[in-house]
């Protein structure tokens, strides 16, 4: 049998446990109008981070400093990497928390993610770093453009786990070589892993037919094909800039990824 005492208690935080989500709503409700307010206000886009294979939306902490001190409203992209359907939309979900007018920001296979999210009539500008981009219309996936070029020393050091695809820690050279040791141990650390058939299909929806679009070649890159990533440059016609790094300039050269995005952010 339960006693007075406890019965109360549990009452007591049930009743706290309710006023405690209601004051969160409003504060957040509140907390949200605000900054939509400040934002407007601002006359800036909202900046939005796609991440890749093998990264979490950590990886741009670097650029979104910068971005936030010069007054962009910036937010990463978590999703879990199943399948580019059910990535687009943790993409668009993050795309609501922020006003538009957006600019899109995506590394690697965070390119088919943008490709796809950027159709939103929200998005006026599209930035690929080190990414794939594929042209669904024509049946391209973000496997079969890899495909027509040669193979990148990064797929030797990578293994399959219960259907995931882990990076190993020899791989690591070949995928940020250009960060100090350190640096390379935590990019391995949080890494996300993705589903083993995540390339062979994409969702649908082509943005760089028809928004303007940025791109960042990384010259010594060995996970995506330097010579792919030129070839998707030329075909969207993007503004392109080359970088002599690894396939995360974004945190090799964080300074120059932050000048590329700074200038699709003010042409909006």
């Amino acid at each position: 049998m339960h006693s007075k005492t406890s019965i109360k208690r549990g009452r007591f935080l049930e009743t706290s446990a309710a006023a405690i989500g209601t004051a969160a709503a409003s504060y957040s409700f509140a907390s949200a109008q605000t900054e939509a307010v400040a934002a407007s206000a601002a006359g800036k886009p909202s900046i939005v981070f796609c991440h890749g294979l093998w990264a979490d939306g950590s990886c741009f902490t670097k650029v979104m400093g910068p971005l936030q001190a010069k007054g962009y409203d910036c937010i990463a992209a978590q999703y879990p990497l199943n399948t580019p359907e059910n990535d687009v939309t943790f993409a668009k979900w993050a795309m609501d928390v922020v006003t538009g007018p957006i600019v899109l920001v995506g590394h690697s296979y965070g390119g088919s993610v943008i490709t796809a999210a950027g159709t939103d009539p929200r998005v006026k500008a599209l930035v690929y770093i080190n990414a794939l981009a594929p042209d669904t219309d024509a049946g391209e996936t973000s496997q079969s453009i890899q495909a027509k070029f040669p193979a990148t020393d990064v797929l030797k050091h990578v293994k399959v786990v219960d259907g995931r695809i882990w990076l190993t820690k020899e791989g690591l050279q070949y995928f940020c070589g250009d960060l100090p040791a350190t640096e390379q141990q935590l990019v391995w650390a949080t890494q996300g892993a993705p589903a083993a058939d995540i390339f062979a299909h994409d969702a649908p929806g082509v943005a760089w037919k028809t928004k303007p679009s940025w791109y960042i070649v990384g010259t010594k890159d060995h996970t995506v094909n330097p010579d792919l990533e030129r070839f998707l440059a030329k075909r969207m016609k993007a503004k392109t800039t080359e970088l002599d790094s690894s396939h995360v300039p974004m945190l090799s050269q964080p300074d120059r990824v932050v000048e590329v995005i700074l200038s699709a952010a003010q042409s909006v």
